[in-house]
């Protein structure tokens, strides 16, 4: 059974604590333009009726497919996703990842966190978003760009261990040392 407002209560929430944490991280635009294809009818229908509440929707329409039409469209419109940084490499001769721009690696950080306390709810630890990374890593490792997945493993790693407000005040600084713009 499909579930819209469900799913649209869902995303929502989920984007504006997006939105929240890239103000945090000094990125507004980002997180103003964040996930906005989750609206669009290709990932907005799936979405709905694929609906679980306590993980992404995609999941579902690949147990049906053994793939998600959503997600594809979804990770090719976002660049905060690692799987849109993928091309073609000539000297190995396959698809093998691109190191992602600082501005969407923290996009992707602030996803992450935003995600995790959404599916998690009264559950969340500052643990969460690391364990869901560490859990694919081995799948991911001829996806995504080491130094990403590097980059993207420190700053989870920080905020099991330091919190959310030192985390992200490392993320200010580290913008302003890359002179990384938020847009």
């Amino acid at each position: 059974m499909a579930h819209p407002i469900k799913h649209f209560l869902t995303i929502t929430r989920h984007r504006h604590k997006v939105i929240a944490n890239c103000f945090r991280a000094g990125i507004p635009l980002r997180g103003l333009l964040h996930d906005l294809s989750k609206y669009s009818p290709t990932e907005f229908i799936p979405g709905a009726k694929y609906y679980l509440g306590d993980r992404s929707p995609n999941e579902g329409e690949r147990e049906d497919y053994g793939y998600s039409k959503a997600w594809m469209h979804h990770k090719g419109r976002n660049r905060h996703h690692f799987e849109y940084w993928t091309d073609y490499d000539f000297v190995t001769k396959r698809m093998s990842g691109v190191r992602m721009p600082k501005k969407y690696l923290i996009e992707m950080f602030c996803d992450r966190v935003a995600a995790s306390k959404i599916y998690n709810k009264e559950n969340y630890t500052d643990s969460k978003p690391l364990e869901y990374f560490l859990r694919a890593k081995d799948h991911r490792i001829s996806v995504i760009n080491e130094t990403t997945s590097d980059e993207i493993e420190f700053l989870l790693r920080m905020l099991e261990e330091k919190g959310e407000k030192e985390t992200f005040r490392y993320i200010r600084k580290m913008r302003r040392k890359d002179n990384v713009k938020g847009e």
